[in-house]
């Protein structure tokens, strides 16, 4: 069999070991959730240990009914902080998000070149069509996912020509002469299209040669179709092997349909990572960070994704294929909705059951509760399957767990080698590219 390709691993920096009732641990470091220091440990860390990235998803709205007991979304602006971090850290990609809904493509553009600079060509943008936050930004409701994708196509397609509007080359920096640019290698891009009219060009030049990198967070068909034309990865809700086998599968189909190759587009799904010395310690703390979890609102998500009221339900009761009634017409996340129905059609689980589930309580991630070596049998049992080209971490349950996934899990990896020793370039496209 030949050597199985090494894994590209990202790190969120979305909190989410303070997650549930973490916070409320008393080394959790809540008090430090508005601040850059708790992250830049933990970018500083997964630098140490040769992530591909550091990634930090986004939301543009505060859900207040659950700020009682949690952030309710709130966190700091993704580009403001990477850019803190950039300064601290060298080799590790900085991965922002950034709404294709919501934001003006000249504004991201700058952003995210910005933070190229600031970082030496590290910056990357994860390209989000967004699914709530409307409301703050003068919108009624939200766009369809069809017109959400449309918009966002047409959204990246004017990010890089304005990257392009400026070139490195046009920098001359000549003092001898008194040139500093030459102007006619910077170009207008004159756009107009069906949502965007940008003239350009950008006024910030582009960092060297080497490309930042696109991620599109999304797997509906809609934004299949649009990762399979740009992105260089694709984060998504996988949370089974076969999910993802079957997503990595119609990408790469999508893409080499596009003129591209398979191997243009990584799947890196969402693995959440609930670690502990032993497996019954592990087990605890998944139990005690979701102690909280209210039965009534799980209730209402699945109420909500799939149209099925099991309210009145006894809790032994089995959910089967043969109960569910057709797709509502409105959901959060079609995806999301998919992955729930897809669960109860194969393992017709109890309600109980079923409201423990990652695809109710959680965003559907792939998910592993015991020891950092339980973590690295089912890594590889993925990888060894060709169903990831590496996935993004997420924590949860305790700061230790982000520890020992760092600390154990990433070094065991690589001596197994699934995973590199040390960095082989020192741009995040370098990272995605190194096999």
């Amino acid at each position: 069999m030949p050597p199985l390709k090494k894994l590209h691993i990202g790190m969120s920096l979305a909190p989410t070991w303070l997650s549930g009732d973490a916070w409320r641990r008393p080394d959790s470091g809540v008090e430090g959730l508005y601040g850059s220091d708790l992250y830049l440990d933990i970018a500083l860390r997964a630098e140490q240990a040769k992530l591909d990235f550091a990634f930090l998803p986004d939301s543009l709205f505060l859900n207040t009914t659950l700020l009682d007991s949690g952030t309710g979304f709130a966190s700091l602006d993704p580009t403001l902080l990477l850019a803190s971090i950039a300064r601290e850290t060298s080799r590790i990609g900085l991965l922002s998000t950034a709404s294709t809904t919501f934001y003006p493509p000249y504004i991201v553009a700058r952003q995210i070149q910005s933070l190229n600079w600031l970082s030496n060509g590290r910056a990357g943008w994860n390209i989000v069509t967004a699914l709530d936050g409307n409301g703050n930004f003068g919108l009624s409701e939200m766009p369809s996912p069809e017109e959400r994708y449309a918009r966002a196509a047409e959204f990246t397609e004017v990010v890089r020509l304005l990257w392009e509007s400026y070139p490195n080359e046009a920098l001359k920096l000549d003092r001898e002469s008194g040139r500093f640019a030459d102007p006619s290698l910077v170009k207008v891009i004159d756009h107009e299209g069906a949502f965007f009219s940008v003239k350009g060009p950008l006024n910030l030049p582009r960092h060297g040669r080497v490309p930042i990198p696109l991620v599109q967070a999304g797997a509906s068909d809609a934004g299949r179709a649009f990762a399979a034309s740009v992105a260089d990865a694709i984060f998504a809700s996988t949370p089974d092997r076969s999910a993802a086998g079957d997503l990595r599968s119609d990408l790469r189909s999508r893409a080499e349909a596009r003129g591209r190759r398979g191997d243009d587009i990584r799947l890196l799904p969402g693995l959440s990572l609930y670690l502990a010395p032993t497996r019954a310690e592990a087990q605890e703390l998944f139990a005690e960070t979701n102690a909280r979890t209210s039965r009534e609102r799980c209730l209402v998500t699945v109420h909500e994704m799939t149209g099925l009221d099991l309210s009145s339900w006894p809790a032994d009761r089995p959910v089967r294929a043969s109960d569910l009634p057709p797709p509502p017409e409105k959901v959060r996340s079609r995806t999301h909705s998919q992955l729930l129905r897809r669960m109860i059609e194969r393992d017709e689980p109890t309600v109980e059951d079923l409201l423990r589930r990652p695809e109710v309580i959680g965003s559907a991630h792939w998910l592993v509760v015991g020891t950092p070596a339980d973590a690295v049998a089912e890594i590889r049992d993925w990888a060894t399957a060709g169903a990831i080209d590496g996935f993004v971490a997420f924590p949860g349950g305790s700061v230790e767990s982000v520890r020992l996934f760092l600390e154990q899990v990433v070094p065991e990896l690589s001596d197994l080698g699934l995973f590199r020793k040390d960095y082989a370039g020192a741009t995040f496209f370098d990272h995605l590219s190194d096999n």
